[in-house]
């Protein structure tokens, strides 16, 4: 099994083209849909984020409320810190579950989607990294019109996160969304036709 790591920052195209890719049939699996899981009542990691930022972060559902814990941690580096030492760990180790799972089931295919999977260490679960990219305009643009945020936010945001340049030290695979949906699709059906090309030269 083949796994791609797909990562891009805010605004950048990366859910449009998680969704042409699993239109072409990858299996994938989603960090975020992880995090949830990792944060559900009762597990560990939910006692651990209680245990460090008290219950002002747990809604009246008993769930971690991530717009309060957001709050508390997105401001304070060192707070920011701990939460990733508590939740990365657990959220890979799931991840790798996952894919092994689809491995075992044949899949040919398969997307790891991380906003974070080369902060995290999560890169190291795939074979090859895609990254989506766009300039920073577009990005808080995007933003600003999808999550109704201000420019000065969206622009907090993206400054956040690991720059573009970083992210590119990383990726084998740079697909740039500043560009029509259909130029994107292209884009993708290339990659994509490259990729079955290489694994059916592989099979060989």
């Amino acid at each position: 099994m083949f796994v791609i790591g797909l990562t891009g920052g805010i605004g950048s195209g990366k859910s449009t083209v998680s969704e042409m890719l699993r239109a072409k049939g990858a299996a994938m699996v989603y960090a975020d849909q992880i995090g949830h899981e990792a944060y559900r009542p009762g597990t560990p990691v939910w006692q651990q984020v209680v245990d460090a930022f008290g219950r002002q972060v747990v809604g009246g559902d008993g769930q971690i409320d991530r717009r309060k814990l957001g709050q508390v941690v997105f401001s304070d580096p060192q707070a920011c810190r701990r939460l990733d030492a508590i939740t990365h760990p657990p959220m890979k180790r799931m991840m790798a579950e996952r894919l092994e799972e689809l491995r075992r089931q044949g899949t040919r295919v398969a997307v790891l989607e991380a906003a974070i999977l080369i902060e995290a260490g999560w890169d190291e679960l795939a074979d090859e990294v895609w990254m989506t990219v766009v300039s920073p305009e577009v990005a808080a643009q995007r933003s600003m019109e999808r999550s109704g945020l201000s420019r000065e936010q969206a622009e907090a945001r993206i400054a956040a996160q690991l720059s573009n340049e970083e992210r590119l030290k990383h990726a084998q695979v740079v697909i740039d969304t500043n560009c029509t949906l259909e130029e994107v699709a292209q884009r993708v059906d290339e990659l994509w036709d490259d990729l079955i090309g290489r694994l059916a030269a592989k099979a060989t």
